[in-house]
């Protein structure tokens, strides 16, 4: 990126521009010089740039501090969108999201289940031109779609679906498939990053160290350090699904005994549910295969939420292992704060919630410091779709920038002191 003096425009300062604009909200020209510490000269025609694009628009004035009154700035939210959509084997949730990240279109549809991958790759293609043309957004305005998927991920040829439910995906080149089908750009993503990310750019997660926990068909987590997701070499950081916590315990399908997932996860609850012919008849399971995962977490929820002891007993039992699976993340990454999303806490979500915030209330290693702030996502259900989303938004409008900081308070951006330099990572 470029520095502070006699900086000259390209896209790296587009971007940390925009960005700083999309996280404000509302910015003048002046509290943009001091949230990046470019030069006024930058600022001034980069955002005329950015404003000839349609992506900026000038919204009023800011009040007076004595001098000129400033013209503020913001997104122009409708002047690009994306889609995100979260592959799973129990369905398939499709989302289009405004430059702001807004969902102006969602819809859900059948998973993935036995399909042959190609078939799946053609149906996801239709749908996605479907969701578009419901919402009326122009095509071009697309900028492309975020594909997100439980892990492992292989970067380099896709995703890797090994849970044993989508094993035959096997290493399907999923990215260049789906662009081949939609004419469009394709990036792809763990769910759990996916969701992360997501919240992190709707506004909604802080700039420090934190965490998506998530749970859908599995069990794991997206981080966000200092604004940027950290992703490790495989992007496959944050698998607390795969943290042990019985050395005995029960065989998890990723080779390992006493998994968090194999522990916590829906299916563990779902078994145990089903061994007991009283819950089973209670919760009114189906008694049916993978497939019937989500339907049946869900019906032993509704049970729990009627007061069956069973159902409660089987959903609080889970909770206590995913929040010291939670309490081991957070004192390992030192978190700031957890929110609680994806399908599964969509549905159950008030029960767990209480026990992690408890367990991290308690025994949290730096909770003498700092809390952990922890609560349940507004938009669980949808999340990584969201997320995935919000990823295309970001690799096409703000690629990664390892140095870039935002203010803590971008309000104070706006006040007229000297600008103030980019700090970066060694």
């Amino acid at each position: 990126m470029s520095g502070p003096a006699g900086a000259t425009p390209h896209a790296s300062s587009r971007a940390a521009v925009l960005d700083v604009i999309r996280a404000a909200g509302t910015i003048s020209r002046v509290g943009l010089v001091k949230a990046t510490g470019f030069t006024g000269a930058t600022i001034s025609t980069v955002v005329r740039r950015l404003i000839d694009d349609g992506l900026v628009v000038e919204t009023g004035h800011a009040e007076s501090t004595g001098g000129k009154r400033r013209v503020l700035l913001q997104l122009n939210l409708t002047s690009r969108y994306a889609v995100g959509v979260h592959l799973d084997h129990d369905g398939i949730t499709y989302v289009l999201t405004d430059l702001g990240g807004s969902v102006v279109a969602r819809m859900s549809r059948a998973g993935v289940g036995v399909e042959d991958p190609r078939a799946v790759v053609e149906r996801m293609a239709t749908e996605s031109a479907a969701l578009i043309e419901g919402a009326g957004v122009e095509r071009s305005r697309v900028l492309g779609l975020g594909l997100v998927a439980p892990g492992p991920l292989n970067q380099a040829h896709g995703l890797r679906l090994l849970r044993p439910a989508i094993r035959h995906w096997g290493d399907f080149a999923m990215g260049p498939e789906l662009e081949r089908a939609t004419g469009l750009p394709v990036v792809l993503d763990n769910d759990a990053t996916a969701a992360a990310l997501g919240e992190h750019w709707s506004g909604q997660a802080g700039g420090g160290a934190f965490a998506a926990l998530y749970m859908g068909t599995g069990i794991g987590a997206g981080l966000m350090l200092g604004g940027v997701a950290y992703r490790g070499p495989s992007g496959n950081a944050g698998e607390i699904g795969h943290i042990p916590l019985a050395a005995d315990g029960p065989e998890c399908w990723c080779g390992a005994r006493g998994c968090t997932e194999a522990l916590a996860g829906p299916g563990a609850v779902v078994e145990a549910a089903r061994a007991d012919a009283v819950l089973a008849r209670s919760a009114g399971l189906t008694g049916g295969g993978r497939g019937r995962r989500t339907a049946d977490f869900a019906a032993v929820t509704r049970a729990a939420h009627r007061g069956d002891p069973g159902a409660r007993a089987l959903l609080e039992r889970s909770a206590r292992y995913l929040a010291l699976a939670a309490r081991t993340l957070a004192n390992i990454v030192d978190l700031d704060e957890l929110v609680l999303t994806g399908p599964g806490l969509a549905i159950a979500g008030s029960i767990y919630l209480p026990v992690v915030r408890e367990e991290l209330e308690r025994s949290f290693f730096s909770r003498a410091s700092h809390p952990v702030a922890v609560r349940l996502s507004r938009v669980a259900a949808t999340a990584p779709a969201i997320g995935a989303a919000a990823m295309m938004l970001q690799s096409e409008l703000v690629p990664l920038r390892e140095g870039m900081r935002l203010p803590e308070n971008l309000a104070a951006a706006a006040e007229p002191d000297p600008p103030a330099r980019v700090s970066t990572r060694p």
